[in-house]
């Protein structure tokens, strides 16, 4: 075990060394956009850290930029990913699995809402402007049956495996001793570390936890989890978790370099426009007070006293005669050319943060439409960091959520593997995207029905099949659709009363299309 303990304590040190190539970039983003969090040197619990910020734009923007990724994404009270039938499913058997789905999804979202989801998700986007965070979700208890925490950078170290992926990640925790049996309770203790327990129960022991990915078998998803004793060098928790979603650490990054480990965030991206805001309101206070106070010359005839001169009004200031006294010296120039380019420097942090938004919500309120379409624009801005989330972010929250809840007992579902069952992005930004086809399908069928007239829609488009198709477009749950069985039976009713009042089904040609 001590051999163990110590091979991995050993991975954890070349893993640390790579990740402190980064540290001193993430440090100084820490800096000037968030001074109140943790950085990765020199920070003490309570420490104020923003005296050395003179612009704010940087730091309301990255809150904003989380604010509004979490809207967009994963938006509070609101169901932003379904549960549907994968392509093995057989098409019959697809409406039935997917009424099943949707009130499982429901049972999922019912939890994630009632959970401190919304809270702990924010502070990884926020983390998430740098380009990297860390989101740990665990088995609750009976009334709050899933957990999830924030983990901050600094308590984390991440490395990848052959495929690129990030299969390893260390956390790195100071717990008091007392603590240990709560945290880990299936954990082993040594008898020096239980004595430490009995004895010295408010001392603090640095625990090093463990999650790596097995490849012994393919094509089976299997991850180690390991809790060492970072002092003692013990295991004291050693388990094995199989199945997708089994681990319990979900890391993403908004982008990355080729062959980096750790991403890099909107808020690298602006670090240069961060710097120069910062550094000319920095100059235009120092060029103020100079304006204020002043700088001034006097001859040095023995009778004024430097020390002794107060500059405030109702001051008298003796002076030798035929001397000048004081005389103010004019600064070389004035510090106008500041507002030339600290306008050109905040516009590129907001646009850097992605939180340029279309108008001034201050004056009017939005409108539907035009809120649709801020939507849009941030979609077509975040295109390629939107498909990274919804692989590194989305699909595993949603995986870990549903291992737990099927470990508990509490829902039934297929394996979500992407095949039997899949996940589907519904939140505003993915709908974003399919207004775009909503878009493209109206204005097709308003130039046919313009330019050939509506019978030739009617005998062109199943309007059958376009509702289904618009339906899945707006996001409508599956279980307020009618399934094919229903649908035929309603056609065979309308057929049927038709009939018995004397008219020809044949006659209506909405009747045949709907009939398919």
């Amino acid at each position: 075990m001590i051999d163990l303990a110590q091979g991995y304590m050993a991975k954890y040190e070349r893993a640390k060394t790579i990740r402190r190539e980064f540290e001193d970039l993430y440090d100084e983003i820490f800096e000037y956009t968030l001074p109140q969090r943790q950085g990765f040197k020199n920070y003490t619990p309570g420490q104020r850290r923003d005296d050395r910020i003179f612009d704010e734009t940087a730091v309301v923007g990255v809150q904003e930029f989380a604010s509004r990724l979490q809207s967009g994404l994963v938006p509070n009270f609101a169901r932003w990913a379904d549960f549907v039938a994968g392509g093995e499913v057989p098409e019959e058997e697809q409406d039935e699995v997917n009424n099943k789905l949707d009130k499982v999804t429901e049972y999922i979202f019912e939890i994630i809402q009632t959970s401190n989801f919304a809270q702990e998700i924010h502070e990884c986007f926020i983390d998430l402007a740098l380009g990297t965070a860390v989101l740990a979700i665990t088995e609750g208890d009976a009334i709050n049956p899933i957990r999830f925490h924030s983990i901050p950078l600094p308590h984390v170290v991440l490395d990848v495996g052959p495929d690129g992926r990030i299969d390893h990640v260390y956390r790195e925790r100071d717990l008091k001793y007392e603590d240990l049996p709560v945290a880990y309770p299936r954990g082993t203790f040594s008898e020096k570390t239980l004595e430490k327990i009995q004895k010295y129960p408010d001392s603090k022991c640095k625990i090093l936890e463990v999650s790596c990915k097995l490849y012994d078998q393919p094509n089976v998803e299997r991850y180690s989890y390991m809790v060492i004793e970072m002092g003692d060098k013990q295991l004291i928790l050693q388990e094995e978790y199989s199945g997708v979603g089994s681990n319990p650490f979900v890391a993403f990054r908004w982008s990355k370099a080729s062959g980096e480990i750790y991403g890099r965030g909107p808020a690298v991206n602006a670090l240069s426009a961060i710097k120069s805001a910062n550094l000319t309101i920095e100059l235009v206070l120092e060029n103020a007070q100079m304006a204020i106070s002043g700088i001034y010359q006097m001859d040095d005839d023995g009778v004024i006293n430097v020390d002794t001169i107060n500059l405030v009004p109702g001051t008298v200031i003796p002076k030798a005669p035929n001397s000048q006294g004081l005389q103010p010296i004019r600064a070389a120039g004035n510090f106008d050319v500041a507002n030339l380019i600290l306008n050109d420097m905040r516009n590129n942090i907001k646009r850097a943060l992605y939180n340029d938004m279309l108008g001034d919500p201050n004056k009017t309120p939005a409108s539907a439409t035009e809120v649709a379409e801020r939507m849009a624009d941030l979609s077509r801005k975040i295109g390629s960091a939107f498909g990274r989330l919804q692989a590194e972010m989305v699909q595993p929250v949603l995986q870990r959520v549903v291992y737990l809840l099927t470990k508990q007992g509490r829902i039934e579902i297929p394996t979500v593997n992407g095949r039997e069952v899949k996940i589907k992005s519904v939140s505003p930004l993915a709908q974003a995207q399919s207004n775009q086809d909503i878009v493209s399908l109206d204005r097709f069928l308003e130039m046919v029905a313009g330019r050939f007239g509506p019978d030739v829609i009617n005998l062109l488009v199943s309007s059958e099949e376009t509702a289904i198709y618009l339906a899945k477009k707006f996001g409508v749950p599956d279980h307020l659709i009618r399934d094919v069985g229903e649908r035929k039976q309603m056609v065979e009713m309308a057929q049927q009363m038709q009939q018995q009042t004397g008219i020809d089904p044949n006659a209506n040609p909405n009747i045949q299309t709907l009939g398919g």
